[in-house]
Order: C-alpha cells, then structure tokens, then sequence
C-alpha cells in the first residue's frame, strides 16, 4: 500500500498542507524546525493513532487551535487501484472523530489497520537503550497493527489497571479485607488476567513469527558477526513469580514447548490467564503492603542480546542503532509477510548512522512500495535512493530541481487549500 495524497490542517506547525505523494522513494529535506518531520508524522499518525515523538496528543494540534485534521487518500497497491480515504480529527479534551470514505466511524481505533507504517526514528536507539516500557510499547504497536482489535484489549487492559491499582492503594496497611473489599478485588483481578492472557499471548505469537527477521536484519546491517536476538521476559507468568524468566525466541515454537523452566511458552490466552489469576492470589499480601499491581504485562520486557550478552550496557553505540534498526526492519519484514505492504517512513535516521550502515539499510530498503525520507541535508540520504526529492522551507514544500524529478501534478506543493475546517468538523 502507498499513501497518494495528504491533507492537513492546524497539525504541528502546519495551519494547512496539501502533498502529493507517488510510490517509490520521497525525500524531504530542510533546515530543523521547517516542519518536515511533521508531514510523516502524520502519515504515522493515520496509521498507528500514535507518534513515534511524543506520548500525548496534545502537542499534535497546532498551538492556538481547538483541533487538528489530518486526511491522507491511500491505495491497495501497485497492482491494485482500490483507494480508501482515511481521516482523523484530533480534539483538544474530547473524543476524537474518524473517517474511512467520509463515512464516519464509532470510534477513531476501528480506522486501525486501513494502513500500515513503520517508522524507524532517531528515537528508536530507546528500543536498546531505554526502559522496558519503550520495548512494551514496540512489541504492542506491531500487536495492533497485526490485529486491530487489540487495540481495544490494549485499552480496556490500561483501564482496569488503573483501577485495581487504584483499590490496592486504598487498601494499604490492611491485614485483612472486608467482604466488599474482597468481592470488588476479585472483579478487577478476573477483568487484569482475562485482558492480560490476550495481550501477552499476542505478544508471544508475534514475537516469534518476527524474530527471525531481526536476526536476518542485523546480521545484513552490522559489520560484525554477532547474532542478535529477542527474548521476552516475564516476572508474572515464570514458575518463579519472584523471579524474571525468559522466553527464547530461537528455535521451534514445539521445542520451546518442552522447555520446563518456561511453563507458559505455547499456552493459550485462556490459559495464561489462568496462570495470572494464580500470580496474583499468590501476591495479593505483597501488593496489597505496597499498593501497587505486581502482576501482568505491564511489567513484561524484550531482552535484547548480542552473542550470549545483553545489549543493554554491553552494545557500543553503533552495534545499539544497528540492533534498533533491526528491529524495525523485523517488523517491516513481519507486516510484510502477513501480506500487507507497509509505508516505510526514515526521519532524520542516516544522519545518525556512518557510512557502511546507510549503504546497507538503503540496500534492505530498496525495493519497499513506499519510503518516505527526511534528513536536514541531501547528501545524507544514499544515492541509490534514487526518487522524487522535495524541499520544506517556510511553510511550502518544493520540488528540488537538483533531483531532476518533476514534482507530482508539476511544480510546488502549496500548502493550501487544506482539509475542511467547518466548526461541526469534517465530513
């Protein structure tokens, strides 16, 4: 799939924008703060519901405006003329509203999966270096974009969460609980293991299925022969509940079935969440004292190893972004393999990366639908990237004649008109 069109209005720094944009290679080059990172991010955007720059959405919707419209026209493929249009509209302390062809849809979520991207980012050296929420987070976006309708278990699961977590630090310093106490625990335990049994076995089924592709990425990537792999460690479901144990990734999914010191590897959602369930009568005291869920996915991580060492603190800075970048590439290589092409979108990553690791990732890259590049200087980009090239400055973007590829539709991209602004929204 590949995006043909972009539309925006009061998103980032751009009061309006329109973009064309055609299969193949787009780079967008420009001083920092020109806005240039704010055009792919919003692709990611209509993608994922997320961005790869900032947690909230607040800092989405330009400063001054009540709210953010963000529209792309995508299609099926190269050999496939179906387009969908896919809009959002992001809403400063309300519920935001989607699209998908002008029909309005119940919940901005369901737009998930209408298109997908992979966003590799100057933040992602986090993936290696940062803490286990950083990897929660990867594995979990790759999750929902597999499966759309994790993206409610995901929620739903944050949500309960917030209040068990939320009764346990009522509870503190009891020895003993009321019978109301009791009942109410109870039902926020079975809701936290029943949306946690699903989360951590989509967790399991993906990781598997990409790390492979991560071992393949690395070892075409780095200039060195160190096997990279993924594991997932659990503090929750392990035989041990006060001890981290690990699930390789190496190997068959039956031969790490007949692992005993990993019980959970192989079971159903059902099935661990039963085992949940029994982590967390197990530890009902202890979190209870400390007022805090100890049990469940929330405190799961990704052990990334080089050889027989971990990563994190042993991997040198560019052994850290080439695993990083394998990582991304893993989950290019995944979403690829479920038979969907993703959008590939580099922002300001070859600046970050020596000679030898930009000339192998443009090499992996090569023959992706759609790569959508931005880097603060040209000649940071590989020349066997060969495509269109556009410069952003002062609030337009132009073609660049030194690429010598005429621009879409022939000439500048004026950032106007933009998506309709009408105070009952966007139809």
């Amino acid at each position: 799939m590949y995006v043909t069109h972009l539309s925006l209005a009061d998103f980032r720094s751009w009061p309006f924008a329109e973009l064309a944009f055609e299969p193949g290679v787009t780079t967008l080059t420009g001083r920092n703060g020109q806005g240039k990172t704010n055009l792919v991010e919003a692709v990611e955007y209509l993608g994922t519901l997320g961005s790869h720059r900032v947690a909230s959405e607040a800092p989405l919707i330009r400063h001054g405006a009540p709210r953010a419209i963000v529209r792309a026209r995508v299609q099926a493929g190269l050999d496939d003329a179906r387009a969908l249009t896919l809009e959002v509209e992001i809403r400063s302390g309300q519920a935001n509203r989607a699209s998908l062809n002008r029909g309005p849809l119940k919940r901005a979520r369901d737009l998930l999966g209408a298109l997908r991207v992979v966003v590799f980012s100057p933040e992602d050296l986090r993936l290696v270096k940062g803490d286990p929420a950083d990897r929660r987070r990867f594995i979990d976006d790759l999750v929902t974009q597999r499966w759309p309708r994790l993206a409610g278990v995901r929620a739903d699961y944050d949500r309960v969460l917030r209040q068990r977590s939320m009764l346990l630090k009522s509870l503190t310093g009891r020895r003993t609980l009321d019978e109301a106490s009791e009942a109410t625990l109870e039902v926020w335990d079975e809701s936290l293991a029943k949306l946690g049994g699903e989360l951590v076995e989509a967790r399991l089924r993906t990781l598997e299925a990409m790390a492979p592709f991560v071992t393949d990425a690395y070892l075409a990537i780095a200039p060195t022969n160190n096997a990279a792999t993924v594991a997932y460690r659990s503090s929750s479901l392990g035989a041990d509940p006060n001890a981290a144990t690990f699930l390789p990734t190496k190997g068959t999914l039956a031969d790490e079935i007949s692992c005993a010191r990993v019980p959970f590897i192989g079971k159903s959602a059902d099935e661990l969440a039963e085992v949940l369930r029994a982590r967390m009568a197990d530890r009902r005291r202890e979190e209870i004292a400390r007022g805090v869920t100890l049990v469940g996915p929330h405190r799961d991580d990704l052990v990334l190893s080089l050889g027989e060492l971990p990563a994190k603190g042993y991997a040198s800075h560019g052994e850290s972004w080439s695993f990083a970048l394998a990582l991304r590439l893993g989950a290019y290589g995944l979403l690829r393999a479920d038979g969907v092409e993703p959008v590939l979108i580099l922002d300001d990553v070859f600046a970050e990366l020596d000679d030898v690791r930009r000339a192998r990732l443009a090499a992996m890259i090569a023959d992706a639908e759609q790569v959508l590049i931005t880097a603060a200087v040209a000649s940071d980009v590989p020349s066997s990237l060969a495509g269109r090239r556009y410069v952003v400055a002062d609030g337009a973007v132009t073609r660049d004649d030194s690429s010598g590829t005429p621009a879409p539709g022939g000439g500048t991209e004026d950032p106007s008109p933009a998506p309709d602004r009408r105070e009952d929204g966007p139809r």
